[in-house]
């Protein structure tokens, strides 16, 4: 249970294979000597809410061996790269000596192989007149062997957000090379009470770090939907999750853990109003009115117009004006957490 101000976290726990929209960001990989992995700048993040901490997590790993592991979903691949074919020699001349690179990637050192969802790049390890990199070979295979003439090269895979470079010299001869990308799975969904609330109704940022550490950044993932899975380096996020486009919105730290699905349930106190202003009590509603929704110190929270403008609002009191036919017209309502309703206004 996460609490957040007047809004609560529930963590569930599930396990059935993975199934996702999973963004990637793609980099240019250079030449290094240790694994790559890239953040984005920082946000301000909203106002500071009591620290939430996550359940456990389930894990993605199978009990023993990767025959049992569940298949991460394929991460969203850019337009395929030109890809330099092997050369065919002519009748009578030998072949050259080949290398074979042999890929492997793991969740960690002591955890098991990453079975499905990986894309791996390997690029000469000199720019070309242009100054690029170009693109050997691709492949989205879990342990591919790559077949390539001997010589330096740089390789690259992602999974979901988490991507390492590596250089490597090869010889004629087979070149084993594992990669350690430490993801994990996070999915989240919004309730109301008991209420599930529609994807289309809730969106959800999320940031690197904890909301208290008071530095500004980026979202790393700037609309995440409700039920898909995101695969992220493993470490602290938070959560910024928005009901609706007018003020029901709820925060908390959530911390992602490496082969292992972490799922979380966003409780949003709030409920949907229904605005309507008619000329009798129980009469029709009034066409081309304006409206705004304040709060009783006067702070505008939605705007519309219509005959029947739908709002999202936190529960609360607040304050509406209707304005129809150069005249305006007021009244205050409440909102109770999951109690949707209809407030009308009379224009008398």
């Amino acid at each position: 249970m996460f609490s957040g101000g007047n809004h609560r976290f529930n963590s569930g726990w599930h396990s059935w294979p993975l199934r996702a929209s999973v963004a990637l960001f793609v980099t240019l990989p250079c030449a290094a000597t240790a694994q790559l992995f890239g953040e984005r700048p920082p946000p301000v993040p909203p106002a500071a809410v009591p620290d939430a901490p996550s359940g456990p997590a389930i894990s993605l790993a199978p009990p023993s061996g990767p025959a049992s592991m569940p298949s991460l979903p394929a991460p969203l691949t850019q337009a395929p790269a030109a890809v330099v074919p092997l050369m065919t020699p002519p009748p009578g001349v030998a072949a050259p000596a080949q290398a074979v690179l042999s890929l492997t990637a793991r969740y960690g050192k002591d955890l098991p192989v990453i079975n499905s969802g990986l894309i791996w790049r390997v690029y000469s390890d000199r720019p070309d007149q242009s100054g690029a990199f170009k693109l050997m070979r691709e492949d989205h295979g879990a342990t591919p062997n790559i077949v390539l003439p001997p010589g330096g090269y740089v390789v690259y895979v992602s999974l979901g957000l988490v991507s390492a470079v590596r250089p490597v010299t090869l010889k004629p001869d087979t070149d084993h090379e594992s990669f350690i990308l430490p993801a994990g799975g996070l999915r989240i969904e919004g309730r109301v009470g008991t209420s599930v609330i529609p994807p289309n109704q809730i969106s959800f940022s999320i940031y690197k770090g904890s909301q208290f550490e008071g530095t500004e950044r980026a979202p790393l993932v700037p609309s995440a939907t409700a039920g898909d899975v995101l695969l992220l380096p493993e470490g602290t996020y938070y959560i910024v999750s928005n009901y609706g486009d007018a003020n029901s919105v709820v925060r908390s730290d959530i911390r992602v853990q490496a082969a292992k699905l972490t799922d979380v349930t966003v409780s949003h106190r709030a409920a949907v109003i229904t605005l309507k202003l008619v000329s009798d009590k129980g009469g029709e509603a009034l066409a081309n009115t304006a409206w705004s929704v304040l709060t009783p110190g006067g702070d505008v929270i939605k705007e519309s117009i219509g005959a029947f403008p739908r709002v999202i609002l936190a529960e609360g009191e607040y304050r509406v004006i209707a304005k129809n036919d150069g005249k305006v017209f007021e009244r205050g309502f409440e909102v109770v957490n999951g109690v949707d309703g209809e407030v009308e206004v009379v224009a008398h």
